[in-house]
């Protein structure tokens, strides 16, 4: 006998209990969906800086972050457009460690995540503390490709993945939310995927 994993939803159709509503199992794909254009970034230029309501800015270079510790994450990836991909390995540093270096403000609450290409994206300091989030340069113990953010991409794996910005530059601590590129362009502040929070209202 064959057993599925999940429960049976309407009409008897199985129905994986880690997909979130709204969302389809994409499989062994994974889309590029980018709203810039790709850049050509180099890690001997790349870098990486905290900034804003922290005790200590700090800014790293390639080599630099890399001496921090690598911290990694396993488990699923949720896209707004719908799609989830189950069991995806990337590897880092953690916010978490980033965030140790730079001690934030008591008055600290929001971030925004910036990335070399201009693009911004905002979270809740919660979202980015406490083992939520990651800055990742590896792909299934490969480097991360280009298209998908390579070198290095944040990773926020419990929000839809527009909040996990690529080629990401850096984050600044702020006292407010400040929405960034799809937030001002109707998408959710938060992007609870098991909420599904899309778009503001939702």
């Amino acid at each position: 006998m064959k057993v599925t994993r999940g429960f049976k939803g309407r009409g008897g159709q199985a129905r994986d209990t880690r997909l979130p509503p709204g969302q389809y199992d994409i499989g062994s794909d994974w889309p590029v969906l980018t709203a810039e254009s790709t850049p050509n970034l180099l890690t001997a230029e790349w870098s990486f800086s905290v900034g804003g309501l922290v005790r200590n800015p700090a800014r790293w270079t390639w080599e630099e972050i890399h001496a921090l510790g690598s911290s990694s994450y396993r488990g699923d990836i949720h896209c707004v457009t719908t799609w989830s991909k189950f069991d995806v390995s990337f590897s880092g540093v953690s916010v978490d460690t980033l965030l140790a270096h730079t001690q934030p403000l008591p008055s600290a609450s929001h971030v925004v995540a910036y990335s070399h290409t201009g693009y911004t994206t905002s979270l809740s300091l919660g979202d980015v503390t406490d083992g939520k989030a990651w800055v990742v340069w590896e792909y299934e113990g490969r480097p991360l490709e280009i298209g998908h953010g390579g070198p290095a991409r944040l990773l926020v794996p419990h929000l839809y993945f527009w909040k996990s910005a690529k080629w990401v530059a850096g984050l600044r601590l702020l006292d407010h939310d400040e929405p960034g590129f799809w937030e001002v362009n109707g998408y959710h502040d938060r992007g609870d995927p098991w909420l599904e929070q899309r778009y503001q209202g939702d």
